[in-house]
This record gives structure tokens, sequence and C-alpha cells, in this order.
């Protein structure tokens, strides 16, 4: 949105002291339709060049914000070998996740704080110190100094000191770590594993036989080959056809028992030829000396097969004392504790129980890999684990490296084993003595001298050029801007020193600043992202009753991608009953993909604090109709339920995105290129 600035004129001044400002601050009205009842304190920042509050769940360390609060309002990292928990219960190296993808966080929930899947929402690097931390068990963590850690006595830095400026609660040795643990690197799928799983898995629920006919009057004598392996879950189904498969063994998929009532439909694979059942038999022979690759793959296809975790206890259960020694050979070799249970009373059923706890069930699932996802799922089990994660050594590796950091819809994931905080903007706006519902839209602070500061902080020693990232408090481009054009001194600034950058914003008001961009893109990375939750007019007026119109938003992501500006849509936020609907969000990712956006992002409504009470009050005065769904939604806190995040993220993920698509803030090719990342250091996990 453009104002013609030559028509309006300041209709009161006056001063105020903010807290923070050494200097009062001079306040204006400007007699406009956009500035009614709106004040603008203008005021001399020491610094600009922002580090996120550590309280924030902003997705970059540094941000530049030329002004606090936004007339646009609507309702720290690991080295990239970190594995991450995903909520299928696998785990995923750091700088392999994508934005959009489901992994475990956890939340508060009655006396515990419970394992929870969410959603990544943003994902980041840069290249700062990196440090070493190791944990009694093994596992070693490479990180920033500044990242923190879920510790038994709260949120703890890497480091810290006791006194002076970098006085914060921080790690030593001897306190122990929070988090499931039990982080291993997973099996190596070749022939040994897959032969291993293959006989788990037909031995516990497999059929192979063969049948010999006498000859009688009328038959000839004849040998009857069968072999049918039949499964509830697909997943398991689906390895073995792929595994027999790559052996040479072609098998018929058919229904084997449809569903009824409480049960499923149960699929099966089948081959009635000779040459099958002989190689079948051959590939689940018991080996000679089994290798450690062959256990692993058993393992988890006895478990898929035959096994259990309910209640956060693990069972597998078999007649057969052959393979129930063989699983405790097994399970020792990898020196699992575990309880062996007799059931007389059930045809001789013999159970083995694994002992130790959530870490140990970790440990078995990520190192073995069972298929079957239900059955290793920790979603809502309590962080009470005993494992064994107390510090042993922190140091600094004396060398900088690029490290990751997502943000998610917790504000927190689980690396190698250890729940790992990361690090919006309403409330930050009561540090100044406002509040966060309409002072926040009408009382502005503007950073006037916010490019001259700029200037200064990058062209010190002690700067290392890390990515800033713009638009992720508040908007920088309100309509404001067109007053005050502080941007167009920012741009040039970063420019300057070539140092990478990013923006986030509702408005087109950018596009005059598109050379400047242009110029930055040349020396260094640079990319866009305009938010866009809706096209519906009804749904905009109601929610963002003073941004541009969403259209226009899109025209301004068509004009910054042909100019060459990578340039990605926000998708938020997503809100049931008000811009969910598909047709609403097949429209606009249509249009999106019309104006060649290079990324697509999609977050659900959270309504964190203060947040909540604005808007809540809006829907009753708005949408009464929807307050039931509201307050059912979110009884439990900020976030919507998973099933309802993992709805409202499918919307977006449904569509077929070009493989070029990356997320918002992320460095292109090109970008890795000129700043390769270091060697990864030290091991990420103990296997067994």
């Amino acid at each position: 949105m453009f104002v013609r600035w030559s028509n309006l004129s300041i209709e009161a001044e006056e001063q105020r002291r903010l807290p923070g400002y050494r200097d009062e601050a001079v306040v204006r009205r400007f007699d406009a339709p956009e500035a009614l009842e709106t004040r603008f304190y203008e005021v001399r920042a020491k610094s600009v060049l922002n580090r996120v509050p550590e309280q924030s769940r902003m997705p970059f360390r540094w941000t530049i914000n030329v002004y606090r609060g936004c007339t646009h309002a609507c309702t720290y990292c690991t080295s990239g070998d970190t594995s991450v928990l995903m909520a299928d219960g696998r785990t995923r190296a750091m700088r392999d996740l994508k934005v959009g993808d489901w992994i475990y966080g956890t939340a508060p929930r009655g006396r515990y704080r419970r394992f929870t899947a969410t959603q990544v929402l943003d994902k980041w690097s840069s290249v700062k110190p990196a440090y070493k931390v190791v944990v009694e068990d093994g596992t070693e963590l490479i990180t920033s100094g500044d990242h923190r850690f879920l510790t038994a006595r709260g949120w703890k830095h890497v480091i810290g000191a006791e006194c002076g400026p970098l006085q914060r609660p921080h790690l030593t040795s001897g306190i122990r770590l929070l988090g499931p643990g039990g982080c291993v690197a997973g099996p190596t799928p070749d022939a040994d594993y897959k032969r291993g799983y293959l006989c788990g898995l037909i031995r516990g629920d497999g059929n192979l036989a063969s049948y010999s006919y006498e000859p009688r009057p009328g038959r000839k004598a004849e040998e009857i080959y069968r072999f049918r392996l039949a499964l509830t879950d697909r997943e398991a189904l689906d390895r073995a056809s792929i595994f027999l498969a790559e052996l040479g063994v072609t098998a018929d998929e058919f229904v084997f028992a449809h569903a009824a009532g409480a049960h499923r439909t149960m699929t099966a694979i089948r081959t009635q030829k000779r040459v099958n059942i002989e190689h079948i038999r051959e590939v689940i022979r018991w080996p000679l000396l089994p290798s450690v690759s062959w256990m692993k793959g058993f393992l988890a296809g006895i478990f898929d097969a035959e096994g259990s975790c309910s209640q956060g206890v693990w069972r597998v259960s078999n007649t057969d004392p052959e393979i129930i020694g063989w699983i405790k050979a097994a399970l020792g070799r990898f020196r699992f504790d575990f309880a062996t249970e007799s059931c007389p009373d059930r045809n001789g059923l013999i159970s083995i129980r694994l002992r130790g706890g959530l870490s140990e069930r970790m440990r078995f699932f990520l190192g073995t890999d069972p298929v079957i996802t239900r059955k290793r799922t920790i979603d809502g089990a309590a962080l009470k684990t005993k494992s064994e994660l107390r510090v042993t050594s922190i140091h600094p590796l004396g060398m900088a490296m690029r490290l990751y950091d997502i943000t998610t819809g917790t504000g927190d994931f689980i690396a190698n084993g250890v729940v790992s905080h990361n690090c919006f903007a309403r409330p930050t706006h009561k540090y100044l003595g406002f509040d966060a519902g309409r002072d926040f839209e009408k009382e502005i602070v503007v950073k006037v001298n916010a490019p001259e500061v700029l200037r200064t902080e990058l062209a010190k020693r002690s700067w290392k050029r890390e990515h800033v990232a713009l638009g992720t408090n508040t908007d920088p481009y309100q309509w404001v801007e067109g007053r005050y054009r502080l941007m167009e001194g920012i741009w040039e600034a970063l420019r300057d020193e070539a140092n990478p950058c990013s923006v986030l914003t509702k408005s087109p008001l950018l596009l005059r600043d598109l050379a400047l961009m242009l110029q930055i893109a040349e020396r260094t990375s640079f990319s866009a992202c305009l938010s866009i939750p809706t096209l519906d007019e009804k749904a905009w007026r109601a929610t963002e009753p003073h941004t541009p119109n969403p259209r226009a938003r899109i025209e301004a992501v068509a004009e910054l991608n042909r100019a060459g500006i990578s340039t990605g849509v926000l998708v938020a936020p997503l809100m049931p009953g008000i811009n969910d609907a598909p047709e609403q969000v097949d429209e606009l990712l249509e249009r999106v993909t019309e104006a060649g956006a290079t990324s697509v992002g999609g977050v659900a409504l959270h309504l964190r604090g203060e947040v909540r009470d604005v808007f809540m009050g809006w829907l009753r005065a708005q949408r009464p109709d929807l307050v039931p769904r509201y307050e059912q939604l979110y009884r439990r806190g900020a976030y919507a339920p998973p099933e309802e995040r993992r709805r409202l993220a499918k919307l977006i993920r449904r569509q077929e995105w070009p493989s070029s698509f990356r997320s918002f803030g992320e460095k292109s090719p090109a970008d890795s290129r000129q700043t390769p990342a270091p060697a990864a250091i030290g091991r990420q996990g103990s296997l067994f």
C-alpha cells in the first residue's frame, strides 16, 4: 500500500520515555485514514541487530526490527549430522529436514511434559563457533554455545557464566539432560539385514509348507507348495514384498480378510511355485554364524510379526522354543536387559519383555528399525526417562561450523535423544509498557536511526556476517514505511557488507526496493517471502483488515520471481472454520503456483499468552459460532491437537510442488558452494 504523504500533517507532538531507551521518544500522530488513533514513537536506538530473545519462537538468531508493533497485525542450532526424532519413530539428519515434516516435540500436560507430534515450521543455518557436549551414554552433541537443552533443572544454555554479561543458566558437568535417549545409528539395509528381517517376519507370522499326495485311481502323485503371509499392517507386508522381489521371489497379493467390526482388513501375499518356496526356505534358514546385520534384521522382523509395545511395555511372544532362543541370543548380543515370562495356560506361550524403560525401547527401535509405525509411537508418553544422559564434558572445538536450527509447533524437538529448544511478536510489546492487544497495532515504535546504527554494527570485527532475517517479529513494510523509508538504508547497509539476509512481509510495498534487493542477491544470499493466509475476501477483511489485498501480494510474488528474487509464500495462519476450506486453499495454491513461488509453507494458528485473549475476544465478537470449536481445540494449550495440525498441513502438502522448492530462509545450492560446510566432527550417537 502506497500513501501520499504530501497531504498529511502532524496533528500533535509530545514526548514519552519508553523502557529500555535513554532519551525520550518523540510521539507523532498523522492525519491519515490509515493512522487514525495510531501514535508513532520516534526513538534513537543504540542497536538494531537483535539476537533472537530466548523466550521467542522466531526462527533466526539475528533479526532487525525497524518498527516495534505493527499496523499489519493479525491475529538455536546443531550440527547437520544431528539425528532428529521424526513422528514415525525414525530419525533424520538435521540438514535433511524440510519445512512441513512431522517430528516429535514435547508439551506440558498434567504433571509431566509429554511427547507429541509437531511440525517443522522453518529451518535455517548459520556459521558459528561450535561446542561438543558429551553425555555418559556416549552421545555427542555438536552445537553452538547459545543453544539450550532441557535438563532436570530446566532449560540450560550450552555455555554461560555465574556473573558478567554472559550470566545465564548453563550446562555443567554432572547435570542430567532430559529426553528419550537411546539415540543410535540405524541398521544398514544390506543383504544380511533383509534375510534376517524375512526370517523373523515369516517364521513369526507366515505360512510356509509343502504337501505330498499319494497316487490313487484317477490322480497322480503330486507335491503341493504353499507360501502365505497375511498382515493387517501394510508397512510390513510391503517391506516383505520388496525384500523378496530383490531376492528373486515373486508373490501375488490378495485380500485375506475384509474389515469387520473392530478388525481391520488383512492383506496377504502368496506363491505356490516350487522354485519360490525353495528359495524362501533358503532365505529364512537359521545361519551358522549370524552377522550383526542379520541379527538386527531378525529382531525387526520378529517384532513386526509378534511384538507389541502397549503402555510402555515392549514384548515379543511365541510358542516356538527355537524362535524364543534366537530372540534371546540376538537381544543378548546387543546387551539388552530382558525378562522371560511363561504362560503355561496358553499353549506354552512365552513372552520376552524388554527392561530399561523408554531409552532401551528407543535403542531397540532406532537400532533395528521395525517398520510398523503404530508399534513404535511414543506420542503421549511422559518425559520421565531415567536414561544415562548426565553431561560428562563440554568443550569448544576451536572452529566455526555450519549449524542448523528449526522452528517447530511446540518450540522444541528431540536432538540425539535429548530435548532441544528452538527459539512470536505481540508479547514482546509488553516490554515497552504496552499491552499485547490494541497497543500492538496502535502504539508503534520507530527506530529512526536504524540504517546508520546498522552500518556501524556490521562493520565491527566481532560481527560474523550471519544471516539476518527481517519481518520475523513485525512487518518492516507496514504502511508507515512509506513515510519513514527506513528500509532503503537497511538494504544499502546489508548490500555494502554483502551480508546474507531475507525478508518476510504482508505488503507489496517491498517492490519499491527491488533494485536494492537485486544488488544484494548479486553479492550474497537473499530471499523474500510474502504471508498470504487466504484469498477469500470475507476471511481477509475479518482477520487482517489493515493489510494489503492478498491478490496484490501474489502479484508481488510473481514480479519478484520474474526479476530473479527467490520469493515464497507462507500460508499463515491456517484457522479452522475461517480460511481452511479446501476450495479456499486450492484457489490460493493455484495462484501461488502461477506466480512462480519458490517455496510454500503452512502454519496452523497458535494462541500463546496474551495472544489467546486477543484472538478469543475477536472471535466472540465476529464469529461466536466458532467459539465452542476453538475452546475445544485449544483447551490444553497454545496449539491445536496433533490430528488437527496434520489435517491443516495436508491442505498444503497435497499440492505437487516442483522439486526446486525450499523453505523460506534456506540457502540455495549456489550459496552452499560459496560457503562449504565443514566436515562432520565426532559421532552423533553410539550404536548398541
